[in-house]
This record gives structure tokens, C-alpha cells and sequence, in this order.
């Protein structure tokens, strides 16, 4: 029997494809649904489609309509310009990715390539039915950048900075890959932060209270407030997190001082990685936003043998601190040839850019003559 491609409603009670990060997950998706984080009102239509054979769901692609690129990360606001000085609508677009979550995955979740062709080409026939110019697939992993490139995707380069665990046994022994001068600088930066009394509580999964999200959500507000933005999470968002905790898995890290929290950092764990997402403060205090986002995540990595730590996307002060640059990409298809080559040069020209880029923070990194990036 051949499978059926439906679209698919979230709040219907399918079971989840298998992933291998918690954004993947049915779970997440519904919380930043439910709600209503994302949302029409926001700019998101849900349109996620999935492949159904024998009444089970056998693969699954999230799918949004875009009226607006809010909370995407991928900056595309160039192209939406260019394309309407020609009289052409750039809006809505199709966007497959994970709201406001700048994390690789397998955006396409099939246990064989060609449910994921079969995908591909349904939302490419959504294109063409409905007159969309672009559908853009943003942070896909190296599984799904292969099928992408086989259906003429446009690739856009970018970069990101990952911590690689080489199976430190503690976080003195990482530091040892560091020249003398960085693990001073470190060690200096860490204990300023102890010296004021400030402790770390780390809570993860199912030891996360009601009291502990609604804490954490009063830090996460701060942050957005101070740049005078509105946060792209609400509380229910942290409630419905806090409901499926045991399948997405979040990891708070709460800095105190005299048992009392005045800021924490955010992590969700996959099956190899730590990723990091959101942090606050209610208090300015010099290299609590490293410590908080950076050194207590990398000691959870060692702690627990995961072998990755995605603290998020740029940021050239993690090179310091033991992140490595690499190269991250977003796909786009357009429906007409002209605006499709014109990115396409684009996308050549910058990315020479970022491979130049890549390679001068690769100099710029703290090592030790013996260690060398991967």
C-alpha cells in the first residue's frame, strides 16, 4: 500500500517520529503552538505535512506559512525587498524549521530518503498550486542537506560555534587544551564569580518545579525587555514544556547568591547534545552570562558524556572560551528561475565571506599548539 500525504494537525493524537533532538518532537512543536508563541497572529500558519500509511504516521515535515520572517534567525530581508521592487509578492513563503529555534536537526523525519523526496516535492506542488515564490529550510543537519541538494535547493552558508567533548574528565582537564594565558583568563573569570557568593543549582527534566518556570520566565522577559523587544515565548509556552518534560528534556541552570536566584540559563539535551536557548538576570554582574550559558553547560556535557554543547547562534567571544567555528546552511527553492539565480549568486559571493570568516576565527582561536580543531 502506498503511503498517503495529508497534512497534518498537531492536536490530533499521532504519535511523534523518532528524533534526535527534543524540537522535533511532537512535544515542543504543540507547546509553541498551543500556545499561541506561534501563531497567525505572529505569523506562522502551520501547514506540516507527513506521509501516512496503515493509519501510522511514517514520516513528517514541519511546514509553516510566513507572513513576516520573525523569529527565524535566517536573515532574508534583503531578498523580500529586491523581489518586491519588481512588483512581486515576496510573502507569504513556506518555512520548514522549528519556531524561534536556530538548532540543526533533520528537518525532514523519514526513515528512508524517498518518504523524504516524496515530501519535498508535495511542498513544492504547494508552491505552484498557490503561487508561492520561496520555501526556505532553515538549520537542516547533514542527513537532510544531501536530499535537499538533490532537488536543486539554493544552499546559503553560515556559521556557528559548537564545544566538542574529547572525553574530558573534568573541566580542569579541559582547560588543558587551552594556551597558559586563556586557562588563566578562565580560571580568573570563574572565580570572580564565585568570590561574590554566587552558586549554581542545575535542575534537569522532571526536577523542574512549577515555581522554578515561572522564576525562569521572569529572567527570560528581562532579557528581551532590555532591548526593547516583546520575548517570543510566553508563560504557557514554559507550562506545556514543563508538562512533557520528561520527552524534551530541559536542564535550568539557577545562579544564586545566599540561596537566592537572580539569573539562569535555559539548555535543552538531545541524545549527543546540549543546547542552549534562553538565559536572564535580574542582576548586572561582569561574566555571569559566561559562567550561567557557557561553563556550567559545558560541565553538564562532561558530567553526563554528551559530546556536543550548541550554546546558540554567533557570537565571536565563545571562540575564547572553547567554541568552535563551523559552517552551518539554510536551503530556499524559488518557483521562478530569474529571483532563484539571482540568490544563487548571492549565496556564492557570500559564501566565500563566511569561509573566510570561519578561517580567521579558526587563528583567532585559544589552543595549545597540540590541539587542533576537527
Amino acid at each position: 500500500m502506498k503511503p498517503e500525504i495529508i497534512k497534518i494537525n498537531l492536536q490530533e493524537k499521532l504519535h511523534s517520529i523518532k528524533a534526535n533532538n527534543p524540537f522535533e518532537d511532537f512535544a515542543y512543536l504543540r507547546a509553541v503552538e498551543e500556545s499561541n508563541s506561534a501563531s497567525e497572529k505572529s505569523g506562522w500558519i502551520p501547514e506540516h505535512i507527513g506521509e501516512i500509511k496503515n493509519k501510522k504516521l511514517i514520516s513528517f515535515m514541519p511546514l509553516y506559512k510566513k507572513f513576516n520572517s520573525y523569529g527565524e534567525f535566517i536573515f532574508d530581508h534583503q531578498w523580500a525587498n529586491a523581489l518586491q521592487r519588481t512588483g512581486r509578492s515576496y510573502y507569504p513563503k513556506l518555512l520548514t524549521a522549528i519556531p524561534f529555534t536556530p538548532c540543526e536537526g533533520d528537518r525532514i523525519l523519514a526513515d528512508n530518503e524517498q518518504s523524504k523526496l516524496s515530501l519535498i516535492d508535495a511542498g513544492i506542488k504547494k508552491m505552484e498550486t498557490e503561487k508561492i515564490e520561496s520555501w526556505h529550510i532553515l538549520f537542516p543537519n547533514e542527513a537532510c542537506k544531501t536530499v535537499l541538494k538533490e532537488k536543486g535547493f539554493v544552499e546559503r552558508f553560515n556559521y556557528r560555534f559548537t564545544w566538542v567533548n574529547e572525553n574530558f574528565e573534568d573541566f580542569d582537564n579541559f582547560l588543558s587544551i587551552f594556551t597558559s594565558r586563556q586557562r588563566a583568563n578562565i580560571r580568573k573569570e570563574r572565580k570572580g564569580i564565585a568570590k561574590q557568593g554566587i552558586k549554581f543549582v542545575c535542575k534537569q527534566h522532571d526536577e523542574i518545579t512549577t515555581e522554578d518556570w515561572d522564576l525562569f520566565h521572569v529572567f527570560y522577559q528581562k532579557t528581551y525587555y532590555e532591548r526593547g523587544q516583546d520575548p517570543y515565548l510566553n508563560r504557557d509556552f514554559f507550562k506545556l514544556i514543563n508538562a512533557a518534560n520528561q520527552i524534551v528534556k530541559p536542564v535550568i541552570f539557577f545562579a544564586e547568591i545566599a540561596g537566592e536566584p537572580i539569573g539562569a540559563s535555559l539548555c535543552f539535551e538531545g541524545s549527543n547534545t546540549l543546547y542552549g536557548r534562553h538565559w536572564g538576570a535580574t542582576a548586572k554582574i561582569k561574566n555571569l552570562h559566561f559562567e550561567c550559558c557557557y561553563y556550567q553547560g559545558i560541565e553538564y556535557c562532561i558530567k553526563n558524556n554528551l559530546k556536543f554543547f550548541d550554546p546558540g547562534v554567533q557570537g565571536e567571544h565563545k571562540i575564547r572560551r572553547g567554541f568552535q567555528p563551523h559552517v552551518s546552511s539554510s536551503f530556499h527553492y524559488f518557483l521562478k528561475d530569474d529571483f532563484g539565480q539571482a540568490v544563487t549568486e548571492f549565496c556564492k559571493s557570500e559564501r566565500v565571506q563566511i569561509e573566510n570568516y570561519i578561517e580567521a576565527c579558526k587563528s583567532y582561536t585559544p589552543f595549545n599548539n597540540d590541539y587542533r580543531i576537527k
